[in-house]
């Protein structure tokens, strides 16, 4: 597992503590090991699948915590009020307006365009539920902002958390689709019949 120390242009957070406390909490959990290295890029967006149990969010915290990562998400901004707002800012939350003039994919390419380091993490499927296609706003997101995706995929068959090479998105989205679902497509998520 690589050093927070190490990284140049990823953005990092936390300190020793924080990050015992992410691999305790994958120990914990079932003994979960990463596989794969996040790349050294300040901007990217992680889709990170399959995700089918309420689960993957604690997965997924003590994973940024281990690594010591600063990871942003996005949440409806209506939850974005006190006394909750100064947490969810904390912990990397980015209040979107989803009937906004600009719609969700505008506001983050905003974000992409403002910010020195953003690392937006996303669940294509957009729920726990089976569906039968993904949400595509974060490969407009990639695309129109210029970042990388790097997808991500939680196994609970084997108790791994699979990170991918960077991919570049470019204008033709169906295949960037094609490319990070044949990714993610290897591991089996906590609810397998959902997927």
């Amino acid at each position: 597992m690589r050093h927070p120390s190490t990284y140049q242009f990823l953005p990092t957070r936390g300190n020793k503590f924080s990050r015992w406390v992410g691999r305790v909490g994958l120990k914990l959990f079932g003994g979960w090991k990463i596989i794969g290295e996040l790349p050294d890029i300040p901007k990217a967006i992680i889709p990170v699948a399959p995700h089918t149990s309420n689960w993957d969010f604690f997965v997924g915290l003590c994973v940024k915590l281990a690594l010591g990562l600063r990871l942003s998400f996005l949440g409806k901004h209506s939850i974005f009020v006190f006394p909750v707002k100064g947490v969810l800012t904390w912990l990397g939350g980015i209040p979107v307006q989803r009937h906004s003039a600009h719609g969700v994919v505008g506001q983050i390419v905003q974000q992409f365009q403002e910010r020195e380091q953003l690392v937006v993490v996303i669940a294509p499927e957009g729920t726990r539920s089976k569906v039968t296609e993904w949400k595509k706003g974060f490969l407009h997101m990639a695309s129109n902002a210029n970042v990388p995706v790097v997808p991500v995929a939680f196994c609970f068959a084997t108790r791994s958390i699979l990170i991918s090479a960077p991919m570049e998105v470019g204008d033709d989205t169906e295949a960037a689709l094609t490319r990070i679902k044949s990714f993610t497509n290897k591991a089996t998520g906590k609810n397998p019949e959902l997927q």
